[in-house]
């Protein structure tokens, strides 16, 4: 099939476009190299955009960051730079159409790749948009970050918890991100979980309800005070001290919260050690295990 001038009209129409000094324009890249960055204009003459022009961020490889086939807005700054190409800066670009793009990722809660570019009194930074933005210590984990300098030149997942265009301030944070992985981590290993399964957990808190147990990967739950043993006591330090080893029944599992007993433990292991009866080589004789003996080791009193 013949091609006609109707195939070339948006080509021809852009080829008339006219271009001004501060016009914010889009254009494929061409070729780059560590000095220079050139697009396609669909524009008599080519776009070129300086190293330094093309991104505020630390250490930017352009190389590495930019390939041919990428499409770039960049600010016109020169109609001709002396040698018949369009000069261009896309950090120009960048101050006038980031904010709006920080904006829209702050609405819809977006999560971003970011590489941490530097750490500073109470926090890191890092870019989105090529705008630089402020990840408090307190907002890189789950829990406050002692030394930031860990997180220097990783890769993190933000999102944008505040933007001002006008103090051109840009607040990231890693915790929500955190807090819903660990979350849905914890129900995944909660739904693995069955009532009656029997485990050992480490006392990590004490109220006066009860005990809370910590199970290990990410899992704990609650011995109320009626489940920590056959007597009645007044609260849970008259048997428990943080830290003690402790069997553990898992007795319920509601709305992601596990209900323990420590009684109905025992008297699980109670009941298997009476039934166990075993051999002592030298005489032949049969006997059962000593119930004290076995319980030496659990703090239940």
């Amino acid at each position: 099939m013949a091609e006609t001038m109707k195939d070339y009209e948006a080509e021809l129409e852009a080829s008339f476009k006219k271009i001004e000094e501060g016009d914010i324009i889009t254009g494929t890249v061409i070729s780059v190299d560590e000095k220079e960055v050139i697009l396609d204009l669909k524009y008599y003459a080519e776009g070129i955009i300086p190293a330094e022009d093309y991104s505020r961020e630390p250490d930017f490889n352009l190389k590495e960051e930019v390939h041919p086939g990428d499409e770039v807005s960049a600010t016109v700054v020169k109609r001709d730079d002396g040698h018949g190409n369009i000069l261009l800066s896309r950090v120009e670009a960048t101050d006038v159409l980031s904010w709006d793009k920080l904006k829209e990722l702050k609405a819809t809660g977006e999560v971003i790749n970011v590489v941490v570019k530097g750490v500073v009194n109470g926090g890191a930074v890092a870019y989105v948009e090529g705008v630089r933005g402020f990840i408090p210590a307190s907002k890189l984990a789950l829990s406050y970050v002692e030394d930031t300098n860990e997180y220097l030149n990783k890769p993190i997942q933000v999102q944008v918890i505040d933007v001002n265009k006008e103090d051109k301030k840009l607040i990231l944070s890693a915790k929500e991100i955190l807090r819903k992985k660990a979350e849905e981590e914890r129900k995944n290993k909660i739904s693995n979980l069955e009532v009656g399964f029997v485990t050992e957990g480490t006392v990590e808190s004490l109220q006066t309800y009860g005990a809370f147990v910590d199970l290990g990967n990410g899992l704990s739950g609650l011995v109320h005070i009626s489940q920590i043993c056959e007597k009645r006591i007044k609260k849970p330090s008259e048997v428990l001290a943080v830290g003690d080893k402790v069997k553990v029944k898992v007795t319920a599992i509601k709305d992601g919260k596990l209900s323990l007993s420590i009684k109905e433990a025992s008297d699980m292991m109670a009941k298997e050690i009476e039934e166990e009866i075993f051999e002592v080589p030298d005489s032949g004789e049969q006997a059962t295990t000593s119930l004290g003996s076995l319980f030496a080791n659990i703090k239940l009193n």
